[in-house]
């Protein structure tokens, strides 16, 4: 969007916001948007774009650049009535708008129409969205598409010839599309799992309980985590959602067999999934009859907001000037000098890479540290809730191995076969997502790929899915630094001479960076984007503050991540 049309939308939406609406919309000239409040279908108030409707005697031209425009609104009921406006009565119930969304940058669109009543449209694809809302990025790859348009009896110009789906530019998307989360169990029932989809806002609650029960999880993601739903069991794609936050999600008859303990853990992924489209409790019924059930505990993924750190006065987390010891592990990491350090979630055991290179396991109960990975060249090894330690060297990717807590030595199969060389890696405080970022076709990347457990053990990496290309520093380089933030966003620290850069991605959504000095040498996440922070080879701690990144404390030796807190 121009800086004109952003400072148009503005003011229609503070209109919108101050009085029930603004009149006097544009009759003829290029296309301009308005905004409203909207309900999103769950109790919450959106703003939505009003686009314009087809002008008497706009030219071919002019009606595909209306319809494009007009994929930034769904309207009150998620049909996309304006564009439909654009097509000849005798396809526009067919057409299916959210078959496919593009998301495009709108200063490289152009139209051009190549013969009477057709339209050339070309325009650069950023990302895309398929019909079941998983987000992909793209290359900035260049795209067309033709268009074909036939006068109707009353003279004007329609589109007669369309695809499905619709096209937003990156500043709409987020806006007319909200990221949900789908919530599914990992294998071993304890963790809720997110599978981050994107869907139009005003009717979320639907859209969110469909794919959730409907539909399978991602493709990179299904063979890492359980659904308590059952095969043939479906659910109907409309969900009322009253004033206090009360969905009704109506299931049908096959969910009458399940036990109370899978019912129960239906409902857990229902509200846990629903929460953000503004659902406070989810009722489920069959046949308008209650089903009961009530959600299950799970464990919690949070880490406590005090940075964890070995400084010259010990181990563990620093709160103002003091360090907080943890008991028996704090000795074991002091006594070790580890370079790195990442601790378990019930900081019993600890993963540590050592100066010489070694990977070795730190055990609480004041054990020696247990060498367990001496090949050359390793990547800061990571460590899960069961003890089980991941180390791989930097010029073997494939040679991902995982080091039992019995001794045993696990060689984790189908580990960034396509890669030459990896820079660092994390796992998910659940247990089921790798990330690393890895070089690839002369390129570095950020992957993620489904981590597959057998009775607990990994034994393979799925199909990783590509997130983001990572500039700044060359895979190898010891300047780059992988952590996942949250459940479903992971930071990646790439150091350069000039400045180092934090690249923040949300797993199935898009990409954001910023800026900080150089100089930077480790980065470690916590449940938030402002629990985020960075250690510079000064031994300066660092946070995020808004956009920037401001110093906190000096003396760190080691930043540590965690997996989590005891429960």
């Amino acid at each position: 969007m121009t800086r004109a049309r952003r400072v148009v939308a503005l003011v229609l939406a503070l209109c919108a916001l101050v009085v029930t609406g603004c009149a006097g919309f544009p009759t003829d000239g290029p296309p301009e948007y308005g905004l409203e409040n909207g309900g999103a279908g769950n109790g919450s108030q959106n703003l939505v774009f009003i686009p314009n409707r087809p002008q008497p005697g706009a030219t071919p031209t002019q009606i595909v650049e209306g319809f494009i425009d007009a994929g930034s609104g769904p309207g009150v009921l998620g049909r996309w009535d304006v564009a439909r406006e654009f097509l000849a009565p005798s396809i526009a119930e067919d057409w299916v708008p959210e078959a496919r969304v593009i998301v495009d940058e709108r200063a490289e669109r152009d139209y051009v129409e190549t013969d009477e009543g057709v339209v050339e449209f070309a325009f650069d694809v950023a990302a895309t969205v398929d019909d079941k809302g998983a987000y992909q990025r793209a290359d900035l790859a260049a795209g067309s598409q033709q268009f074909r348009l036939e006068k109707q009896a009353d003279g004007e110009w329609r589109i007669t010839e369309v695809p499905d789906g619709i096209w937003l530019e990156d500043a709409q998307f987020p806006i007319v599309f909200h990221r949900y989360p789908l919530m599914y169990f990992d294998k071993s029932w304890r963790y809720l799992v997110p599978d981050v989809r994107w869907f139009p806002v005003t009717k979320a609650a639907g859209s969110i309980a469909a794919a959730l029960v409907n539909e399978l999880p991602s493709e990179w993601l299904a063979e890492s985590v359980a659904t308590a739903f059952p095969v043939g069991v479906t659910v109907v794609p409309s969900v009322p959602v009253d004033d206090d936050g009360v969905a009704e999600v109506a299931l049908s008859t096959g969910v009458l067999g399940a036990n109370r303990e899978a019912l129960d853990r239906m409902l857990t992924q229902l509200e846990e999934s629903l929460k953000t489209a503004g659902v406070t409790e989810v009722v489920m019924t069959v046949e308008s009859t209650p089903v009961d059930a009530d959600p299950v505990a799970v464990r919690s993924t949070r880490v406590p907001a005090a940075p964890l750190v070995l400084t010259e006065a010990g181990f563990g987390f620093l709160s103002g000037d003091e360090v907080d010891r943890i008991p028996g592990l704090s000795d074991a990491v002091e006594t070790a000098s580890p370079v790195s350090v990442q601790v378990g979630a019930e900081r019993d055991f600890a993963a540590a890479k050592l100066a010489s290179g070694q990977v070795v396991r730190l055990n609480a109960a004041g054990a020696d540290p247990e060498p367990l990975d001496t090949r050359p060249g390793l990547v800061d090894p990571v460590i899960d809730d069961a003890g089980i330690v991941w180390s791989v060297p930097q010029d073997q990717p494939a040679a991902l191995r995982a080091f039992l807590p019995n001794g045993d030595a696990v060689d984790v199969a189908d580990a960034w076969s396509d890669a030459t060389a990896i820079a660092g890696m994390a796992l998910s405080r659940d247990g089921t997502r790798m990330a690393a970022v890895v070089s690839s076709g002369g390129r570095s990347v950020l992957s993620v790929a489904g981590v597959v457990r057998e009775d607990g053990v990994p034994v393979r990496l799925g199909i990783p899915m590509e997130l983001a290309v990572i500039g700044g520093a060359a895979v190898g380089d010891a300047r780059i630094g992988v952590t996942w933030i949250d459940d479903v966003s992971i930071a990646v620290l790439a150091g350069a001479e000039s400045e180092s850069t934090v690249v923040e991605q949300v797993v199935g959504g898009p990409t954001s960076l910023s800026n900080t000095s150089s100089g930077m040498a480790s980065i470690a996440g916590g449940t938030g984007i402002s629990s985020l922070r960075l250690r510079a080879d000064d031994g300066t701690l660092y946070v995020r503050r808004g956009t920037a990144w401001q110093p906190t404390a000096t003396g760190i030796l080691v930043l540590a991540t965690q997996q989590g807190s005891p429960q």
